[in-house]
């Protein structure tokens, strides 16, 4: 997902969000929008839009430089939302980058959320925030934003001469948080304690591993078996969430009705932010993001499907297909088995679960964008029995621009719930 601005992404030790006894600290803030390569707001088929990578930013017209301004995470002004406006109904089709920003040069033809997506892999990849490439003049090329475009190039020549095309290179593969790659080694580096990465490939069966039947039917016992969550039909929960190093806790609400419909609203300090999952398509709402509702397409969708479907999980063997089991591994000195399924779409999905529990630990999922798959984690915690049930009462959600920590207090079961939770959300409005 979409909203915030890298802060700090240096490896640390003793944090838990990676896997195995070495730990890397990816922190971000959950309140800011990233945009690396040019940001301006233009008026788009239902509101204001904004210009991001790639992109030259020129506030469309006057009525945007009166709107309310927004900061980044580096405590600066960011951009200028203007309030909602009405328009045409939206095209059938997703909108397209060049169609949303202005003055795209390179990524075009993408949709709007995956465009953002390759946004947040060149912040991730940079550790960069917002006006370290841009100029307050948004309209104003700067170096980074000329070297940027050239970097975008070099790197799908690289891949469409070496790999077929195939998204093997990207920022991410020689800047690893920094602003220009290493070239000489760092003897600290090379004999002090190694950082685990989490591996992100695509895996096969792995012969000695559990069968993924095994780990799936263990997973739907922990939880309750087959028969109660067939009778759990749906539940409303409600709590805090809170963003990057604790910031101010924000109400948060989650409705989920079986077997494949959620919404999660968030009421932060600058607006709501809603997230939500009809059964078909889904959307992102927020004061923060570049366009006032995102619809989601291709892995961004999967995703969200994949969440729905995990809140009440007694779909969980047909949701993805091609199930395969890597060896056992461990997150934070806890044994999982790990699995990995493919969505009808084509993006992928790895699951890891408790050893001895059964219970889901953790899902790292992958949206393909232009400049490289984009990934999703979300870890699961303080399970709790909801109507027979166990439910997560407590989980984070993180990805490359952002990450949420969601808290439940409360869950009521089996309530009827309004089919307008699960409509597509109006426009957030900034406070």
């Amino acid at each position: 997902m979409w909203l915030v601005l890298v802060s700090d992404m240096r490896p640390r030790k003793g944090d838990n969000m990676q896997i195995g006894s070495r730990r890397m600290r990816f922190v971000v803030t959950g309140a800011t929008i990233v945009w690396l390569i040019g940001v301006a707001l233009v008026r788009g088929g239902t509101g204001m839009s904004t210009s991001a990578a790639a992109a030259s930013a020129i506030p469309s017209n006057k009525k945007a430089e009166r709107g309310t301004v927004l900061s980044d995470a580096c405590g600066r002004p960011g951009f200028v939302q203007a309030g909602a406006q009405a328009g045409p109904p939206q095209p059938q089709r997703p909108q397209m980058s060049e169609e949303a920003f202005k003055n795209v040069q390179v990524l075009k033809g993408i949709p709007v959320d995956e465009f953002m997506g390759a946004m947040g892999l060149f912040s991730a990849a940079l550790s960069m925030c917002c006006l370290e490439c841009h100029a307050p003049d948004w309209a104003a090329d700067t170096p980074r934003k000329r070297t940027a475009r050239k970097m975008v190039q070099m790197v799908e020549t690289i891949n469409r001469t070496n790999f077929t095309g195939r998204k093997v290179v990207s920022c991410w593969t020689c800047h690893r948080q920094s602003d220009r790659p290493q070239v000489t080694p760092s003897l600290d580096v090379v004999y002090g304690e190694p950082i685990y990465w989490a591996p992100d490939d695509l895996f096969q069966q792995a012969a000695g591993a559990p069968s993924p039947g095994q780990v799936l039917d263990k997973y739907i016992q922990a939880v309750g078996g087959a028969e109660r969550l067939a009778k759990l039909t749906s539940f409303v929960g409600k709590g805090k969430a809170t963003g990057y190093a604790g910031s101010f806790p924000s109400p948060a609400e989650i409705y989920v009705k079986a077997p494949n419909q959620r919404t999660t609203i968030i009421h932060t300090e600058v607006g709501t932010k809603t997230m939500t999952f009809d059964g078909r398509a889904g959307w992102l709402a927020s004061p923060v993001t570049p366009v006032p509702v995102m619809d989601l397409t291709g892995g961004e969708l999967d995703g969200a499907r994949l969440d729905a479907e995990l809140s009440i999980p007694g779909r969980v063997k047909q949701v993805l297909g091609q199930w395969r089991a890597s060896l056992p591994s461990d997150i934070a000195g806890r044994p999982v088995n790990v699995l990995q399924g493919t969505g009808a779409g084509g993006a992928v999905a790895t699951l890891y679960f408790d050893v001895e529990s059964g219970l889901l630990k953790r899902v790292v999922r992958y949206a393909n964008s232009a400049m490289g798959r984009v990934p999703t984690q979300i870890d699961f915690d303080d399970y709790r029995a909801v109507a027979g049930v166990k439910v997560p009462f407590r989980w984070s959600f993180a990805w490359v621009s952002g990450r949420d920590v969601v808290e439940l207090s409360e869950v009521q079961p089996n309530v009827a719930i309004d089919a307008a939770k699960f409509a597509k959300p109006a426009p957030a409005v900034p406070r």
